[in-house]
């Protein structure tokens, strides 16, 4: 075994890794970008180095050489898949925990992989996949294929560059589009067409192979449930599969292992029919540790990046393909900055609170801490939460549970779409495929109004706030009046919604509140540390809180609501208040364009800001008609999640 490995990588997978590492007694590195300085990753390891970029192969290889490492775990992502980087390693005297750049090779491009796996006898989707295939030859191959077909790029991965072409006119436009993104995303605009799998469920093997000849795969992973080709949820074992098919799949998948030579950690991804199980086509290797590695380690027990680094320490495998055995269902959930309600778009922000869930056989792999801040220039994967039950139906309902008792406050995210989808029926049932959540989307991201017991414990948190504990009825912020209290209004906006007016009378413990339009109720409020605990109309509700400035964030159940005061109101119209030409960052980004200038007249829906996060665009556009009063947006500047853009007033 190694006395000290540098990890090649952020966030998550870095904190797992040197997890491991420190289990083993293994000396552990951690490489870091001046924004990370701070970071849990960087912090965790027993020495940082800081690098110009994660994707810089010469400083990686520096700092291993400066810190005295012997190898170099990649994690997934970045330099993990990059030929050039495991040969640089070899060339530079390091170990690369990983396969040969051979097998990186043969199986990073997928036209050959295909040609290599099929001479093996491992079954692939029918399809055309010679290199250099023109744009007619294409179309033509994708006829003869057979309709619907998909047309995708030789490089890459991720779902870019695919396009499923279902009528024979949409084939030009299909490859001329498929072919600018593969470009642009992979600098190679090959593509290969193969039949559409319907109602195609993803189903993948993991297989371990070492420099000694053996080779064994450790079971299945159902990673069916996508959302634009990424994943969301995994589960181990399938719950489409018998041990006849789960055997079957799994000999292939070593078979393809075993024809480019591999060693170490990868997976071997099918694409299978829910209407005819007992086919499986051959899509892609993953030569790397795959995200959702945890759900196959609580179904056999092993440490899979423990038997990555024995492995590449030159160990043979210390068990055969017989002692594999599958016990019980594990399920996995990632949680990405992003917001469900605004189209899935990244979010960002400073972590706040962080209360992430623990006990039996619940596993949650995080890099973030309090203070983490989510900027959109990596992925916007922050953690996963992992579970174990018994029966399928134990480890969704630990799940789900796990998921209402994560609290991550300042950073949008997905935890609530989480416990949507996995209460879906078709979910429960294991009827899975991978469109699944798109056919469900609306139903499964519902416009939910942020509930009244949440506004009003907003409004008692501020009333809370300025009691100055002056017994003089007159010092006190509650409207007092000779006879009777008055009521004191607050205007509450949620992030991306509309104002509403929350009218207070009295104070703790004999407080009433009316929310809205609605009828006043007794309420009161108490804080228990960073916990709110709001009893309301007769129910006591708690939830997490964290203030930053003027807003209040709230989180229940996995749900969170960002409540800011928008206006101290001396009277009712909250709504008018705020106004509604207010242009305001849908995510955390950097500005690429301001189309309009200040005092210019607009229309509604008219272009006027295009923001960029993580490599996605989105353009902003007027709210109202009129002119355009006040412009804070500058083209490089970086904005915050619901920024100022522009003030639109009606002209």
């Amino acid at each position: 075994m190694f006395d000290s490995v540098l990890v090649a990588n952020r966030g998550e997978i870095a904190v797992r890794v040197f997890a491991t590492l420190r289990r083993l007694g293994v000396r552990s590195v951690a490489v870091h970008t001046a924004a990370d300085d701070a970071s849990p990753h960087a912090r965790a390891a027993d020495e940082a180095v800081r690098v110009p970029s994660y994707l810089d192969i010469d400083a990686v290889i520096e700092a291993a050489h400066v810190t005295g490492a012997q190898a170099v775990h990649p994690g997934y992502g970045f330099l993990a898949e990059n030929t050039a980087f495991a040969r640089a390693c070899a060339d530079a005297g390091l170990v690369f925990v990983g396969p040969p750049a051979s097998a990186i090779e043969a199986m990073g491009d997928k036209i050959r992989a295909k040609q290599t796996v099929a001479a093996a006898g491992v079954p692939v989707v029918p399809g055309r996949n010679e290199p250099g295939l023109t744009d007619d030859e294409l179309a033509a191959a994708a006829l003869e294929v057979g309709l619907p077909v998909l047309i995708k790029p030789s490089a890459g991965g991720g779902g870019k560059g695919m396009r499923l072409v279902r009528e024979a006119s949409e084939l030009p436009d299909a490859i001329a589009s498929a072919r600018r993104e593969a470009r642009s995303s992979f600098g190679d605009d090959t593509l290969l067409a193969e039949r559409f799998v319907e109602n195609p469920r993803h189903i993948e093997i993991q297989v371990f192979a070492d420099g000694h000849g053996n080779a064994v795969h450790l079971g299945e992973r159902e990673c069916s449930l996508q959302r634009r080709h990424q994943k969301i949820i995994e589960e181990a074992p399938s719950p489409l599969l018998d041990a006849a098919a789960r055997e079957r799949m799994g000999a292939a998948a070593v078979a393809a292992a075993k024809a480019v030579g591999y060693s170490g950690a990868g997976t071997v991804e099918y694409i299978v029919s829910a209407d005819r199980p007992g086919e499986f086509f051959f899509m892609e290797m993953n030569t790397r540790l795959q995200v959702e590695h945890p759900v196959t380690e609580l179904v056999t027990g092993l440490d899979l990046v423990e038997l990555q680094l024995r492995v590449a320490a030159g160990e043979p495998l210390p068990f055969g393909q017989d002692d594999v055995a599958l016990t019980g269902h594990s399920v996995e959930a990632r949680v990405y900055a992003e917001d469900p309600a605004r189209g899935f778009l990244p979010t960002g922000g400073s972590v706040l609170a962080l209360s992430e869930p623990s006990g039996e056989h619940v596993r949650v792999d995080s890099g973030l801490a309090e203070g983490t801040e989510i900027g959109g220039s990596y992925d916007p994967m922050l953690a996963k939460v992992i579970v174990w039950g018994a029966t399928r139906a134990e480890a969704l309902a630990r799940l789900d549970r796990a998921l209402a008792d994560y609290t991550l406050l300042g950073v949008p995210t997905n935890v609530a779409f989480l416990r949507a989808l996995l209460a879906h029926p078709e979910v429960a049932e294991g009827r899975l495929d991978t469109g699944l959540v798109e056919r469900h989307l609306d139903a499964l991201t519902p416009a939910a109004p942020v509930p009244g017991e949440a506004l009003a414990a907003a409004a008692l948190e501020r009333m809370d706030a300025l009691e100055t504990g002056d017994p003089d009825p007159w010092a006190i912020p509650d409207g007092w009046r000779p006879g009777a209290p008055a009521w004191t209004p607050w205007i509450i906006t949620p992030s991306g919604g509309e104002p509403v007016e929350v009218r207070v009378q009295g104070r703790a413990p004999s407080a009433r509140v009316a929310v809205a339009d609605a009828d006043p109720v007794d309420a009161s409020l108490r804080r228990d540390g960073s916990t709110l605990r709001l009893t309301y109309a007769g129910r006591t509700l708690s939830f997490a809180a964290a203030r930053d400035g003027d807003t209040l964030w709230l989180g229940r159940e996995g749900r969170t609501w960002a409540l800011t005061e928008h206006v101290r109101a001396e009277s009712g119209g909250g709504a008018a208040v705020a106004g509604d030409g207010v242009l305001r960052s849908p995510m955390p980004g950097t500005v690429l364009a301001v189309k309009v200038a200040e005092g210019d007249t607009v229309t509604e829906g008219q272009p006027l800001v295009v923001v960029e996060a993580m490599k996605m665009e989105h353009t902003v556009t007027a709210p109202i008609a009129g002119v355009v009063a006040q412009l804070p947006a500058r083209a490089g500047a970086q904005v915050a999640l619901d920024a100022v853009l522009a003030v639109i007033e009606e002209g």
